[in-house]
């Protein structure tokens, strides 16, 4: 597969105007700019990638839910023809090693092929019908019958730190082509190389699968200008966003200030509590500070299940904890981030933490400047406080984006509850308990259940399966929308909606409503489940 680099926004057969604007990605390990140039969109070229993306709708969605899988699958294929590639450039543009680009590439292909076997098999449209009965007292009852059908053209964003499995054809794609819609993407500034060996393997697929112009886009150029714009179009119908959370509450107000409201789906910050319990810290402490050490430090703490707060109960056994993982922290070697940015607003986050000294921090480990070399390099940083000083700096609730976590002390389950219930929303919260520690600790439970979106025992957060049960969302401000998920096939739901028929003839309706059930969908007929027809 011919993967030469252009340096363009990748349109089709459109043809559209330029800003002039160029930029390079630059390579964290040593600053120096990559090659090619990339050219941006001029923002009156929105208006032409849209409508391409609008007429392209009625026909992309018409396609059977067999044709989009073979598309889907298509493109798995063509991500995995170019991965020498991308072994080549990812870890250029993002410092990230290649077994977590054969990684990502792999899991991509996963969540792609993952959703053409659901949209070939059908029951996602969630098809229901109730049949007439014209002899119903006191009034006669209607033919109803209702499914699930795509909203449109959708727009996803590119996230900085997964850019594979989040980003040109991740999760956000995988689900909006699944569903029917168009899909227009935002490029990342950060690792536009990668960006276009994949938009290149998904134009491949469009055209050997016979898909029409405007089905997929890639676009280059900045968030506030050609972002906004294409969240602000009339016909674009959601977004999907992965990032900072002042990114995806920008994006959020320009969706919600149009004249036709439309769901921004943003995943942002997260610090992803962990609770041990009295018993497994006593049991199990060094297996404990080892794991989380691991997960704390696991790509450089740039994940966003990343436990960025530990809460452990007060004494002996929290001490020599804590003395553990100290010593595995101060061992821990710099690495490079993904951006100077990244490493930036990292080491301002820890340094606010630091300097609260005064609030009852104490700092074990702060070890994030750069040692010489790329201004990207960071290290680990460990912090201390009680779950009283806790509760009164709001600072110390704030995401840290990097290989950094705070250790809260309780002094009882009063106080661990309290502080669980001061948190803002999460993707996920961890408890590590006995069977004894679980069997008293349902208050504690409750109180981290309510705050998250995943609801681990044991283990740690890092790692998020791509499964059909999956749920990687969480209550606001881990996410937007707190009912919707961004890793499984739930993912679907978000750009689709729910169109019902009332006494509509049967030549008429689509076919998953149709008497004679032409799909064999699992559909549910007057309150029963049956695949039979009518």
């Amino acid at each position: 597969m011919n993967t030469e680099l252009t340096g363009h926004s990748l349109l089709g057969n459109l043809t559209v105007k330029e800003s002039g604007a160029t930029f390079r990605a630059i390579n964290p390990g040593n600053d120096e700019p990559l090659e090619p140039e990339y050219h941006q969109l001029a923002g009156s070229s929105v208006d032409a990638v849209v409508a391409q993306a609008k007429a392209a709708f009625p026909v992309y969605s018409s396609k059977t839910g067999a044709q989009r899988a073979e598309f889907l699958r298509q493109i798995a294929a063509n991500i995995e023809g170019v991965i020498e590639s991308l072994v080549e450039r990812m870890p250029a543009e993002t410092a990230l090693p290649e077994p977590r680009v054969r990684g990502e590439s792999g899991r991509t292909a996963g969540q792609l092929r993952m959703f053409a076997d659901l949209i070939e098999e059908g029951s996602w449209q969630d098809a229901r019908i109730d049949t007439a009965d014209p002899d119903r007292q006191p009034i006669p009852k209607p033919d109803v019958r209702s499914h699930l059908q795509p909203l449109g053209p959708i727009v996803v964003f590119c996230a900085s730190n997964f850019p594979l499995a989040f980003s040109v054809a991740g999760g956000d794609t995988a689900a909006a082509l699944a569903a029917g819609c168009p899909v227009i993407v935002k490029a990342h500034h950060s690792h536009p190389g990668t960006a276009e060996l994949v938009g290149q393997a998904v134009m491949k697929a469009v055209a050997s699968c016979q898909m029409p112009d405007g089905t997929f886009a890639l676009v280059y150029g900045s968030g506030r200008e050609i972002g906004t714009a294409l969240v602000q179009h009339s016909a674009v119908k959601a977004v999907g966003f992965t990032g900072s959370r002042g990114g995806g509450t920008a994006l959020m107000k320009a969706a919600a200030a149009r004249p036709e409201p439309i769901p921004v789906f943003a995943e942002m910050s997260s610090i992803n509590p962990v609770v041990v319990l009295s018993e497994a810290l006593h049991a199990h402490s060094d297996q404990l500070a080892q794991g989380l050490h691991g997960s704390v430090t696991l790509g450089l703490g740039q994940f966003c299940t990343n436990p960025g707060l530990v809460f452990l109960p007060e004494g002996e056994a929290a001490t020599a904890f804590t003395e553990t993982l100290k010593s595995l922290f101060d061992e821990t070697a710099k690495g490079c981030s993904l951006n100077q940015g990244i490493a930036e607003s990292y080491r301002a986050a820890t340094a606010a933490s630091a300097a609260l000294a005064q609030a009852g921090v104490v700092v074990h480990t702060a070890n994030t400047a750069p040692d010489g070399g790329s201004a990207c390099q960071v290290g680990p940083a460990l912090f201390q406080v009680s779950a009283k000083a806790f509760l009164a700096n709001e600072a110390l609730h704030q995401e840290a984006f990097g290989p950094a976590t705070t250790l809260v002390t309780y002094r009882n389950e009063s106080d661990l509850v309290e502080a669980l219930e001061s948190l803002e929303g999460q993707l996920t919260g961890t408890i590590h308990g006995t069977q004894a520690d679980l069997s008293g600790a349902s208050t504690i439970i409750a109180a981290l259940k309510s705050r998250v979106g995943r609801l681990l025992f044991g283990g740690f957060p890092t790692g998020v399966e791509v499964c059909h049960a999956m749920v990687h969302g969480g209550p606001y401000p881990s996410t937007s929308d707190g009912r919707s998920t961004s890793v499984g096939t739930m993912a679907i739901q978000r750009f689709v909606r729910a169109v019902c028929y009332q006494n509509a003839p049967d030549s008429l309706l689509p076919e998953a409503l149709q008497n004679e059930n032409p799909l064999k969908l699992q559909r549910l007929v007057n309150g029963q489940s049956t695949k039979e027809s009518l």
